[in-house]
């Protein structure tokens, strides 16, 4: 080994050898000194050991790494650098959060293929814009779920343009607008006016909407905008559904008002309103059964419901929201006809889109009655409740074919 003693190191080696030697005197008892008599002597023995092995280059004690020899006019090598230490595991780095773009766009996805991919094929089959393509055209309009009426809506705007339009490609523009601006027209996100306090929503549909999980989500994004929730219970026709909607209010953290199963959904109703008052709640929410909506004697006490909150409350339910399935196609016409011919529904959240190839309805549904849609629902997070925006929803259904 290679290695220089410094100055120091020569003092401590020999000052080692003294200690050497007074432990010898010590053991042949000629001490010359009388004082050190009294220390025994293991002591000089370790002290001696211990300078010794200071002294010595000994890795992990006292390491002595040789000097490199210096050059005149030559600078000292550099060290180098210390590697870095290997992680035992390297943390896997959590993938990005999906845009709402994004979201919408993967959530529209098999409405875009049962809807816009068939309309596609039809103007892929053909180069030009012949009789024969807008023959087939029509029938395959007609046989989407945007309903007889809506499709021959979308048919004629085409066959009015169809002298100036280049070809194929040019008609499924026509037909992309055509849905835009029948969109545009239904565009009308929840907005809860100043002054009103507490602003009452009447919340309705059919069993399997996704009514419930709706309501959830509703108050999860007021809650947010820094709004006070209250939720009562309507549905007092099922126990399960009672507990149901206080499992999600108590997991989004708003106040609950319920009843007992059978109780009279309009005096719950009431009792909601009293307590939002109260309370000084900002919104009340008020969940109902989930009607068939071809029960009259059920919709009848959906009208009670709106009677009693009114007489309580001038001008309540400030918002009668219908929550359709978008996965029944057509049938969510034939609702939505049904619940505004009892209450005049004043919004629509249509849900389950990111599960259906039939999210095309919502084309119809606009088309035909003249009520806003507020939100659309494209997943089960808290987020995937979307105000309904016209021209997002368009670029996202036409995603895959825009020119």
């Amino acid at each position: 080994m290679k290695y220089r003693f410094s100055t120091n190191d020569y003092f401590i080696y020999l000052l080692s050898y003294v200690f050497f030697f007074l432990y010898i005197a010590d053991a042949q008892a000629f001490f010359i000194i009388p004082f050190l008599r009294d220390i025994p002597s293991w002591i000089y023995l370790i002290i001696a050991i211990a300078l010794n092995v200071w002294v010595l280059p000994l890795p992990g004690i006292h390491p002595r790494l040789p000097k490199p020899p210096e050059v005149e006019g030559l600078p000292a090598p550099l060290e180098a650098p210390a590697l870095p230490e290997k992680p035992a595991e390297r943390e896997k780095k959590a993938p990005p959060k999906p845009t709402p773009e994004e979201k919408l766009g993967k959530g529209l996805s098999k409405t875009h293929k049962g809807f816009i991919d068939r309309i596609s094929a039809v103007f892929k089959r053909s180069s030009s814009l012949d009789q024969g393509l807008l023959i087939e055209l029509e029938e395959t309009l007609v046989g989407t779920d945007i309903g007889v009426r809506t499709a021959y809506a979308l048919f004629e705007s085409v066959q009015k343009k169809a002298a100036s339009l280049n070809g194929p490609d040019s008609a499924l523009r026509a037909i992309r607008e055509e849905v835009e601006t029948i969109l545009e027209k239904r565009e009308s996100p929840l907005e809860i006016p100043e002054g009103v306090k507490p602003f009452v929503m009447m919340v309705t549909g059919v069993n399997g909407s996704g009514k419930t999980t709706t309501i959830a989500k509703i108050a999860y994004h007021l809650k947010n905008e820094g709004k006070s929730v209250v939720i009562a219970s309507g549905d007092t026709f099922r126990a399960a559904a009672i507990e149901q909607l206080e499992h999600w209010a108590n997991k989004v953290g708003v106040d609950f008002v319920k009843a007992q199963e059978g109780a009279d959904p309009s005096s719950v109703a009431f009792d909601g309103l009293q307590a939002a008052i109260a309370r000084n709640h900002d919104v009340l929410i008020i969940d109902t059964a989930g009607r068939l909506h071809t029960k009259e004697n059920l919709m009848e006490e959906l009208k009670k419901t709106q009677r009693v909150l009114g007489k309580k409350y001038e001008g309540a339910p400030h918002e009668i929201l219908l929550v359709l399935d978008a996965t029944i196609g057509q049938n969510a016409i034939e609702q939505t006809r049904q619940f505004n011919n009892a209450l005049t529904v004043t919004g629509i959240a249509l849900t389950k889109l990111d599960g259906s190839s039939k999210g095309g309805v919502i084309v119809g549904i606009a088309n035909e009655f003249e009520i806003p849609i507020r939100f659309i629902g494209i997943g089960e997070d808290m987020d995937d409740l979307q105000p309904f925006h016209a021209k997002s929803f368009v670029n996202a259904l036409f995603l895959d074919n825009e020119s």
